[in-house]
């Protein structure tokens, strides 16, 4: 006899999670299902030896303090799911080259005038139009919070109260920095997050790095005391004292179908029954596999067929455990950008090939959180992103080798541009490729973003279509394949937003 739910959640990444317990609270009786034995996706963590390694989170934006609450924090309260919080006091340090090849080295501080001021400092002559770029990231920030409130988008509302947003919104990055008459350096300085979103600066719509920038400058960013495991346990724990039921190691195998619309998902065990999923995996896979290819739209097969051009950044991460305190190293910074030039362009063509990329990102974890690791010793890490060409291509025989070449690369890098040589304080090492990614993950290719933004697929224009993207009753995509699922903070907000559009749904059809 299949069992029976109002909500089926196939994921327990950050968007499932997040989905499952809005759905519970909603009333609705839900089910999470998750093909691992344990939630999180990312959001996890795993041990080596002594330490207990992140292998995703670098920081979360949207967070924010008592005086000056983010749609996250607002969010996680609102759920009451309760994390043990620290709090990042600088954006970041980023050593590079600048567009006209001479050295940069900079550290920028949180908070508008702040991170102007310290602009200033390295770039004379760009506080004015600095402060024009922070009154139009406010503008656009107070404008995605109304498009993702969970009500229908006004045409005439935003023209009136966010007009600036419609003017600029989807435009490149790199046009409306010129736009706004940014000096160039500035320019090379806030290109810096790019890589956190994956797509370059002439292709990444402005409303989806403007509001990433700003909420990062204004809010700080902030990492859990005892890595994003902690996060996930605490949604799971939440969503049990909810009356959520959790299933690990149940794979989704197929949806099934009443009609048009979703009434049941099969799973290794066992057939489920429900009115809704919520589903956080990618809709290739599930067009292509886990439903009857007769009811997939035919806008969906167009849309999915012009999407799957290129996925988003494949990730590629080294861990180290060290056997000695990083401020002892010399180490004082938590985040440092490391790419081979600040042109974001430029820099996402050497993505392409491994011998060619030169980009990684440092993170000294125990300047953020001094208790992370055991005492006497630290933890760091280095990221970097790749395309689909080469890891596709290399041979079996060849992958160790690659794997060790670059993290060997890495430690060069560091030497080079920090000064620091950690080599012999190694006590622990793990890498992870796209495809541990996608091993782990079951994403296509190890992508971390889902399908990448690009200029008719942007932000701006997924968040406008909030409403119609989803032909099939009773589903909806939720997760980094969904309309904003970019990182932690988007798939949060991306799953609560979804979930109560369904419950909503449900509630109008009676169920």
């Amino acid at each position: 006899m299949p069992m029976k739910y109002d909500v089926v959640v196939v994921g327990a990444g950050n968007s499932g999670l997040t989905a499952a317990c809005r759905c519970a609270m909603e009333g609705k009786k839900t089910l999470l299902i998750e093909q691992h034995n344990l939630p999180g996706g990312c959001a996890s963590s795993f041990c080596r030896g002594r330490f207990e390694f992140d292998p995703s989170v670098h920081e979360i934006c949207d967070f924010g303090p008592d005086n000056n609450k983010g749609a996250v924090r607002l969010l996680l309260e609102r759920l009451g799911v309760n994390v043990d919080w620290v709090t990042i006091e600088d954006c970041y340090r980023c050593i590079t080259k600048y567009s006209d090849g001479t050295p940069m080295d900079v550290t920028m501080p949180s908070g508008r005038g702040p991170f102007i001021d310290k602009m200033e400092e390295y770039v004379p002559g760009s506080r004015e139009s600095m402060n024009k770029l922070f009154d139009l990231m406010e503008e656009i920030q107070a404008a995605l919070n109304y498009m993702t409130d969970g009500t229908p988008n006004d045409s005439k509302y935003m023209q009136q109260h966010f007009p600036n947003t419609l003017r600029t919104g989807a435009y490149p990055t790199n046009k409306v920095f010129r736009a706004l008459k940014l000096p160039q350096k500035a320019i090379d300085i806030l290109s810096t997050y790019w890589a956190y979103l994956g797509v370059d600066l002439d292709h990444d719509a402005f409303i989806h790095y403007a509001n990433m920038v700003h909420m990062y400058v204004t809010r700080k960013a902030v990492i859990p005391r005892h890595t994003s495991h902690e996060i996930s346990m605490e949604f799971i724990n939440r969503f049990r004292e909810l009356g959520g039921d959790v299933w690990y190691n149940c794979r989704a195998e197929k949806f099934l179908f009443d009609g048009d619309r979703i009434s049941g998902v099969v799973t290794n065990m066992g057939t489920i029954e429900c009115d809704y999923v919520l589903a956080n995996i990618n809709p290739d896979i599930i067009y292509g596999k886990m439903m009857p290819k007769e009811l997939v739209p035919e806008r969906e097969k167009k849309l999915s067929a012009a999407r799957n051009e290129d996925y988003s950044a494949r990730m590629f991460a080294c861990y180290f455990g060290l056997n000695k305190p990083l401020e002892e190293i010399g180490i004082k910074d938590y985040t440092v950008f490391m790419p081979g030039t600040s042109d974001s362009v430029k820099e996402a063509a050497s993505f392409e090939r491994i011998d060619t990329n030169e980009y990684c990102i440092f993170l000294g974890y125990n300047i953020a959180n001094p208790d992370f690791s055991p005492k006497g010793t630290g933890v760091v890490s280095f990221t970097s992103m790749y395309g689909k060409k080469d890891w596709s291509d290399l041979e079996i025989k060849d992958y160790n080798k690659m794997k060790e070449a670059i993290a060997k690369k890495f430690i060069e890098t560091t030497k080079e541009k920090m000064g620091i040589d950690i080599t012999p304080y190694i006590e622990e090492v793990e890498i992870a490729t796209p495809w541990t990614f996608a091993r782990y993950l079951g994403t296509p290719e190890g992508c971390t973003y889902g399908h990448k933004t690009k200029d008719w697929d942007a932000m701006m224009n997924r968040m406008m279509m909030i409403g119609e993207d989803y032909p099939i009753k009773g589903l909806k995509h939720i997760g980094a394949a969904a309309s904003r699922g970019d990182g932690y903070s988007s798939t949060w907000i991306i799953g609560d937003m979804l979930a109560g559009i369904a419950c909503g749904e449900m509630k109008e059809g009676g169920k």
